[in-house]
């Protein structure tokens, strides 16, 4: 089987321990992490080989971030070194009522000031079978969707798989930039990934039945969601997450998938959240090891949405389960009972 690479930013997280406030105590705890980088981590825990791609500086903290891929067996000999600093975003963990807080630091950072001369595709795609980014990268600015745009259209003429996880961030860019953009983009992407907002915010198609404030999603209004972005793009495949957010601390949470003009559902998981950052990105690579495996689409839905309802159990961006632990969950074991 050929080489899963993951192309985007790594960040440096900072936060505080537990439940705590920005701030509230003298102490932050630092680990890595960023969409595409979580991605591959989840994807080499499963057993396959993934690579990432990006762009960091030299000195201590890019050095570490490279390492914290490293030692999850993330293969990162295509990371190219330059550029002035390493990203970094603040994370407060919402709790009850509550909610989570993100703050980015990540202006002029190495991947953010890249150019196309730094990524040759067709090396770095030569062992590779499928590739995968966000809507979060071309975001970074003009420079990087033009990197995500050739990596794109060259993996696509190679016969690599391309997936797109829509990732809207509001912070980066407007609806109408990422419209264009992700318009662009999407024509050379097999497998969309979105979740309950991201259609509607990037194309204006909206959900019926649909309350995401309030909490209560129609799984059935998101069908026409996906088959009208599968129309749209000629996609193979369109899967959407589906969070019901009744606190912080608890959701429901399950997905939906079309493909082949079939739908298929997933069965509701109550969350009681530890860590709700990287649930989006475990899905996407349960998902992807799904399709590099073989899998039915029942079956590689059930995988997705049981890998990333783990992930919510973890602290930090990284997912760190393995296809037994997904697998047992899956297909029903969800008691939390003690392992022995």
């Amino acid at each position: 089987m050929k080489k899963i690479a993951t192309f985007g930013e790594i960040m440096l997280r900072l936060a505080p321990e537990g439940y705590n406030r920005l701030f509230q105590n003298d102490r932050l705890v630092s680990t890595f992490g960023g969409g595409e980088a979580n991605v591959a981590v989840s994807l080499a825990g499963f057993g396959l080989d993934s690579k990432f791609i990006s762009k960091v500086p030299y000195g201590e903290i890019g050095q570490a971030a490279i390492n914290s891929l490293r030692y999850f067996g993330v293969d990162t000999t295509d990371i190219v070194r330059g550029g002035d600093r390493l990203g970094i975003y603040f994370v407060e963990k919402g709790a009850s009522q509550r909610p989570s807080v993100c703050i980015y630091d990540r202006k002029n950072s190495a991947i953010a000031t890249a150019d196309k001369q730094d990524f040759c595709w067709q090396e770095i795609l030569s062992d590779v079978g499928w590739l995968h980014f966000t809507g979060i990268t071309p975001a970074l600015g003009d420079n990087v969707y033009d990197i995500c745009l050739d990596a794109a259209s060259v993996a696509k003429s190679m016969g690599v798989g391309v997936s797109c996880d829509l990732n809207f961030r509001s912070k980066l860019w407007s609806r109408e930039k990422a419209n264009k953009c992700m318009s662009e983009l999407c024509r050379y992407v097999d497998v969309c990934i979105a979740n309950e907002e991201d259609a509607y915010d990037v194309f204006g198609i909206k959900a019926a039945d649909t309350d995401i404030v309030g909490g209560k999603l129609d799984g059935k209004g998101y069908e026409g969601v996906a088959k009208q972005l599968a129309e749209k793009f000629d996609f193979k495949m369109v899967a959407i997450t589906l969070r019901s957010s009744i606190s912080a601390s608890d959701n429901d949470w399950s997905a939906m998938l079309y493909t082949d003009g079939k739908f298929y559902h997933t069965k509701h998981y109550h969350l009681h959240i530890v860590d709700r950052v990287g649930g989006g990105d475990s899905f996407g690579a349960g998902l992807i090891y799904g399709i590099m495996t073989g899998k039915n689409p029942q079956d590689m839905l059930d995988f997705a949405v049981a890998s990333s309802a783990l992930k919510h159990s973890i602290e930090g961006d990284f997912n760190r389960v393995s296809v037994q632990e997904v697998q047992r969950l899956a297909s029903g074991d969800s008691s939390g009972r003690v392992k022995r």
